[in-house]
This record gives C-alpha cells, structure tokens and sequence, in this order.
C-alpha cells in the first residue's frame, strides 16, 4: 500500500483518501470479520454514527464513534446506501453526520454495504427473502409437529416467540418484490408451491400490496392455520377486491367448506353460470351485489340507471328471480360468492 500511494502521490486528496477507504474495507474482509466488529470500524473510520438495518430480520445496529452502541433515537441520515445480495436489496447502511457530508462519505457506504452482504452471506441468517420451499413448506404444513416447524421457522430467520402470519398470492410479479414491500424492515419469506406463491411475514401491509396481485392474508399466528386461512381468503379475491384478509370474511367463510358437487348442483349457483356467458351482465352483477343499490352500481359502471335496471332485469329472469327483492339479493350475492369459489384463483381450474 506504500508504494502505491507513492505513486499516486501527485493526485488529488480526494482519490488518494478513497483508495483508502477501498483499502480498509478490504483488509476487514479479508480478516473476515463480523457484523459489529465491521460496524465499529466504520464509525471509527467515518467518526460519526454508523447505522445497518437487514430487512430479512428487522435488525438494526447503531454504532457511535467510540465503538459503543449509539444511545437515543436515529437522527435523519445524512447518507444512505443500500446493501444488496444476489440482485436482491436486503438492507439499508447510513451515516447519522450532524454536519454535512464528509466528501468521502459516498464511498465509504459503498464499500461498507458491499462488506455486510459479504458478512451476511458468510455468516446468515437466511440472507435474502426468496426461501428453500422445503422449509416454507415444512413452516406451514399442518403434517408437521411444532418441533419441526419451529426449527423451520428458526432456518428461515424468524425470531422465536413472534407471531408469523402467511399471505397466499397469485401474481406475475416476483414474490420477493411482493414481500419486502407489504412487510417492510421487518423478516418476511417468500417461496412459489406446486400452484400458488407463499409469503410469510411477521406483519402485513394489505394497502402495499402492487397491482396486478391476488392476495388472501390468513389471520392467525400459527402458520399451518394461518396458511388454510390465507388459501381460503384468496379463493374470495375479485378484479375489485384483489386482497381480502381471512378475519374480514366472517360467515362468509363458511361457503368455502362446503362440497364443490354440492355447490354445482345448485339451482341458483347453475344458473349463474348461464348469466356468467354474458361478460357485462357479470360485471353489472357483481357492481350491484357489491354496492346494494341500483342507482350506486350505475355509479360504478359508468351506465345510466335505467340501462342497469334492464340488465339485472334480464338477470333475474336468467335465475328465476327477481333482485330487487332483498331476498333475491342475498341469493344473488351467495350464488356469485359460490360461483367464484368453484371458478376463480387459489384451486385448480375445473370444468
């Protein structure tokens, strides 16, 4: 390194002090050095608060200058950088300066995020959000015995103790994408099954969900019955309520255990389906079930009420009753929930 520098003894300070930065990142890792030894070198070295948060596990480490943990409340970072891992962002490193920026605060957060992937990926845990579907699989199944599925759980980063909720999602969408955005800094998993995707998360933002995603959110801490929860609440999604939460649907739960032969052969359920070959007749359909009122569903379809009138007129007829009639409503409602469950996401297609 002497002789290096003798060389580039004629550039500016600016170059000179970065390949020295490179150069004491390298020798930490080359020393293979931990998490907070490596936070304490680079607070020392940047003579000012050093912050790590991994995602993955919710961590956060806040080291002051003096090798010590930093006491009192984060200050607003004066730079940050993220910390990514098989092009996978699984953390955020900052400096907490209370002046400006030190020119070479940039390069050292690059190099300081770059040496805790390696730490990450040296000594875990689990480092990035996409998981080992045998263990997703072994964490949710309800074949496994709690001793198995808390050593599942352990495999895969969650403290023990914490509640994990599951969230079953049909999406083009990369999973991991999914997952750091409705569990954000806190240890959330991901991994695709034989025919729906799994996120497990210790706590889940239904509003963050992206568009384009089918989500049902089961509501226990337990995930075996958390995972049955989430597959039945996905079987209820619609294009208009894309995410649905298992606690939300109440009763209505009920019709998801009830025998798919048993639901086909229902008369109101059979003729839906002759109403389903009519795409705007289901859409005027479902806009009522949803809203109640004729008027509110002309609202939402954009139509004069009296075109919407006609159209659940000829429906009725279509199921041998009439809909505006509370009762032909609730029947109406329950033959459409029925309906979807044999015919939407979260089971195989069937004829």
């Amino acid at each position: 390194m002497q002789a290096l520098s003798e060389r580039l003894s004629d550039l500016d300070a600016h170059v000179r002090g970065a390949i020295r930065v490179v150069a004491f990142y390298d020798t930490l890792m080359r020393r293979r050095v931990d998490l907070p030894a490596l936070a304490r070198s680079s607070a020392g070295l940047a003579v000012c608060v050093v912050g790590i948060r991994l995602h993955g596990t919710g961590s956060v480490t806040r080291t002051g200058p003096d090798g010590r943990e930093a006491p009192g409340e984060p200050r607003t970072p004066s730079s940050t950088a993220p910390i990514t891992l098989d092009e996978e962002e699984i953390g955020t490193v900052w400096l907490e300066r209370p002046g400006p920026p030190n020119p070479l605060d940039e390069v050292l957060l690059d190099r300081l995020a770059i040496a805790v992937a390696a730490v990450v990926e040296r000594y875990g845990p689990a480092r990035t959000t996409m998981a080992d579907p045998a263990l997703v699989e072994l964490a949710i199944s309800a074949d496994s015995d709690e001793a198995a599925r808390a050593r599942a759980l352990r495999l895969l980063g969650f403290p023990a103790g914490l509640p994990v909720h599951v969230v079953a999602v049909e999406s083009t969408l990369r999973l991991d994408e999914i997952g750091t955005l409705i569990c954000p800094a806190r240890p959330v998993k991901a991994a695709p099954l034989a025919d729906v995707g799994v996120v497990l998360a210790t706590a889940v933002e239904p509003t963050r969900f992206p568009d384009g995603v089918r989500a049902g959110i089961g509501s226990d801490g337990s995930p075996d019955r958390s995972w049955q929860q989430a597959r039945t609440a996905l079987r209820f999604t619609t294009a208009r309520r894309p995410v649905v939460a298992f606690r939300d649907l109440g009763a209505l739960a009920l019709l998801a255990q009830v025998p798919e032969d048993v639901v086909r052969a229902n008369a109101d359920v059979a003729a839906l389906t002759r109403v389903a070959g009519s795409p705007e007749n289901l859409e005027t359909l479902d806009a009522y079930c949803a809203t109640g009122s004729l008027r509110r569903a002309a609202e939402r379809l954009h139509l004069h009420h009296s075109s919407v009138a006609r159209r659940l007129d000829q429906i009725g007829k279509t199921l041998g009753f009439a809909l505006t009639e509370p009762a032909g409503l609730l029947r109406a409602h329950l033959a459409l929930t029925s309906w979807r469950l044999l015919t939407g996401p979260g089971r195989p297609p069937t004829g």
